[in-house]
Parts: structure tokens; sequence; C-alpha cells
């Protein structure tokens, strides 16, 4: 690991040059996070040679891959040998330490629960500015089990090896329409082994959807969403009644195992209509290597910078609007009554749902291991009603998720007291945490970084 040790070289020197007392950050060019902050001029460290996947065990079905490696490139190193990560996350450049740190998710965490879990062991640098591999069971096993949602404020991840699984060529999808909220959550819930992914999307109230995936080594005809058809529509268009649930039919389209894995890469899930890139006309002419999350997210980048939408809504008259971007996740069962409450006081659809089990109990984002739950998700923003605080529904949202007994992520914005914060994220475990390996609180506090936004 000669390039690997020289990264970590040049990792320690820029840490050494951050002046004392001054706040450790990362110095990366990408981000998936959405709590838009200026850090022009501030110091950070050194990663840039932190994005390699060093080597694949396809006989122990195991990577070792650097913490900054993307998930594109992960697929890319592992598809080859008939092998892919336990869960990988929807968008391509999110990073396997950021998803492991942070919180990620997709339709194989059915059976999988998050990224974090398919975890062998972690070399962390730590806020000390020292670098301690982190394993289920040595010195360090408290740090690995609390590392998963602390978000950069214990260490960073710089290496990781993580469990791999078999795939096949294709996966067959199943589009399977329900007519309510309840009739849905009872069919997750009812879900076995039988299929390998899992996911869902509501268009309304009584139009639902789950998406059964299931690997196939032959496909007679393939799909490709990254031209001029766009992959949620095809949902709507290609369904069966929940009687097929369990009757073998046929499937309602097929994809590439690759093609599947980065189907809602293209079109950011829904979120590209907002710039008319699914306007049959524009999509035509868009190129098609700049379909993809990251291009999307520098141009809400943009217009957060410039207030180019804000503006334009002042001129038209219109009233200024909230951003209400988030992953929740509630118990399968009360799924209906969060549906009920999103759409009376949201008012937002498409909405995306992927069921999860955790494998086991990691204190800082405390999902009760073997239990169903389903992460919601939904990026857009809405109207401010007058007189209402600015993140008046964001507001709501976190309230209702806590009077549900879920969790919310924290990678977009959050307006929790600090009481309540540490009450759902266990703010007696973070504090052993960061005392040991934080002593001089180098790295941002959880609740600065995640909350307050500092």
């Amino acid at each position: 690991m000669t390039g690997h040790g020289t990264a970590t070289k040049n990792l320690l020197e820029s840490y050494r040059a951050i002046p004392e007392g001054a706040p450790v950050r990362l110095a990366k060019r990408t981000s998936n996070l959405f709590r838009f902050r200026d850090d022009a001029g501030a110091p950070g460290l050194d990663v840039s040679g932190f994005d390699q996947v060093l080597s694949v065990d396809a006989t122990n079905r195991t990577a070792d891959v650097q913490g900054m490696t993307t998930y594109e490139d992960l697929v890319d190193a592992t598809l080859p040998h008939g092998l892919m990560p336990y869960v990988v996350p929807q968008l391509k450049t999110i990073t396997l330490g950021g998803a492991v740190t942070g919180l990620g998710i997709e339709s194989s965490s059915f059976h999988h629960g998050l990224p974090h879990e398919s975890v062998i062991e972690m070399e962390i640098v730590t806020g000390a500015g020292e670098i301690v591999t982190a394993t289920p069971d040595n010195e360090h096993r408290d740090l690995f089990y609390g590392f998963p949602n602390s978000y950069g404020t214990l260490g960073y991840a710089l290496r990781l090896k993580i469990k791999l699984q078999p795939v096949k060529p294709f996966v067959e999808l199943r589009h399977v329409r329900f007519g309510s909220a309840q009739e849905c959550a009872e069919a997750i819930d009812k879900l076995g082994p039988d299929v390998d992914f899992i996911d869902g999307t509501v268009f309304g109230e009584d139009e639902l959807y789950l998406t059964l995936g299931t690997f196939a080594d032959s496909a007679k005809h393939v799909s490709d969403y990254t031209g001029q058809q766009v992959y949620y529509r095809s949902i709507q268009d290609r369904n069966v009644s929940p009687r097929w649930l369990n009757a073998g039919t046929a499937p309602t389209d097929v994809l590439t195992t690759h093609a599947y894995l980065w189907r809602w890469d293209t079109d950011w899930f829904w979120c590209s209509r907002a710039f008319g890139v699914q306007n049959p006309l524009v999509r035509r002419v868009w190129p098609a290597a700049r379909k993809r999350s990251d291009v999307y997210r520098r141009l809400v980048a943009l217009d957060k910078r410039t207030q180019f939408s804000a503006r334009l809504d002042r001129w038209r008259g219109k009233p200024p609007r909230e951003d209400v971007i988030q992953d929740v996740e509630v118990p399968v069962e009360r799924l209906a009554e969060f549906l009920d409450f999103f759409r009376r006081e949201i008012g937002m659809s498409p909405v995306w749902l992927c069921p999860l089990r955790a494998q086991d109990n990691w204190p800082l984002y405390p999902l009760e291991p073997g239990r169903t739950y389903v992460n919601v998700g939904f990026w857009g923003t809405v109207p401010i009603p007058p007189g209402r605080l600015p993140e008046h529904h964001n507001r709501l949202i976190e309230r209702e998720v806590a009077r549900l007994e879920g969790h919310k992520s924290l990678y977009s914005t959050a307006y929790y007291t600090r009481d309540d914060f540490w009450r759902h994220y266990d703010g007696a475990t973070y504090r052993r945490l960061k005392e040991e390996y934080d002593p001089g609180g180098r790295l941002l506090d959880l609740y600065d970084k995640t909350v307050r936004g500092r």
C-alpha cells in the first residue's frame, strides 16, 4: 500500500499545518450534503490521495477501499468480479467514507441494513491527529460502532475493508401498485428473502408502488433510462396489481445490474425536472454526461449563492419557499400515519420509500435491530404560509417523526433544540467518544455541525 502510505503521510502533514486551535475540516471538492456553507479560505485536510479501490478479494468477497472513493468508482472495480457492495447508495458521487460516517441507504437495505453494517474494519484519523484501526472486537470497538452518523466530528475514515455480495448481470423489476398507504405498508411487512431489492414510490394518496428487484442471468430486452426515457415515469407505465405480488408474474422491466444501481442518478430521482431536463426538447440537447446528480447539485448550490430563484419569485409576486429536503425512517406499522401527515401538511410528490432492517446496534442512530423501518425521502420546496417561520414545514416533520418513534438523517437542515437532539442521537455515548478521540475539540461538535450549521 505504498500509495496509501504516501497519502496518509501527506494528510498528517496537512493536519499539523493547521494552526493550533483552528477547526479541522476536509478539503474536498464535492459534497452530497444539503447543509450549504461557505468554507472559502478555511484550512482543510488534504484528502486528494484517498480516492482509490486498493484491492478486491473475489475469493473472500471483500474490498479494501480508501475513504474518499466514490461508489461510482467502487462499483466499476467490483462488478467485473461479479460482486457489489451490500448497499450501494443511489447517487454516484457519494463516497464510501461519507456513507459510513453519515448514512446511506438503498433497495438492498431491507436485507443488509445501512452501508456501515457491511464494514469489517476502518482506519480512522481522529480529531487528535492519530490514526487508529477500529474493528467490531478490538480496543477501538466503541469508535467502530459510534462512527456511523458522526459526520466527521469524531474523525475521518481513510481506509475501509468491506464485505461484497455476488451479483448476476441483470435485475428484473416488478412495479406493484397499491391503492392505499396501509395496503402498501402491510405488503412491505410480509415480504421475504425471495426478492433482492425493494423500494417504492408514492405519487398520490391512492397511487403507491413497490418495486421488487430480482437478479437474473439473462434478459430478452433491457431498458435504458439514460437517454430520452425517465426511470420514475416508467414505474407508472409498467405495473401490476397487488394480486401478483407473490404470483411469480413476468417482470415489468429489466435493467443491467450496473444500470439498476444508478437508475436514480440520471435524473436525481425526479429532481431534474426543476432544471427542465425532463422536457423532451431540453433532454435531447442536454449532454448525456451531464445527466447526473452531482451536476444538478452544483446548479442548486449556484442558485443558493446567487439567490436567483428567490429573486425571481419575489419579482413574480410569489410567496417565499422553504426547502424540504429530508430522509426519515419510521416503523413500517406507522408508515401510513406519516404519509397521511405528509400529504396534509407538506403536499409534495413524488416521495421515495425504502424499507430497511438494521443488523446491529449503532448508538448514534439507534434503529432497533431486526425491526422493519421505511425510509421516506422527499426533496423539493413548498410555499411558506403567511406568518409562519421559514423552517415551518421542517419543524413539523421533526415533531411528527419523533411522535412516530422514527429517526431523521442529518445530511440536511435540522432544527432540534440541543436537549432534543442529544435525546435522539445518544448524547452520552457521543460525549464519551468525543472526549477520547477528540479531546482538544479540533473537529466540530455534531450538534453544532448538523443543526447550527457551523
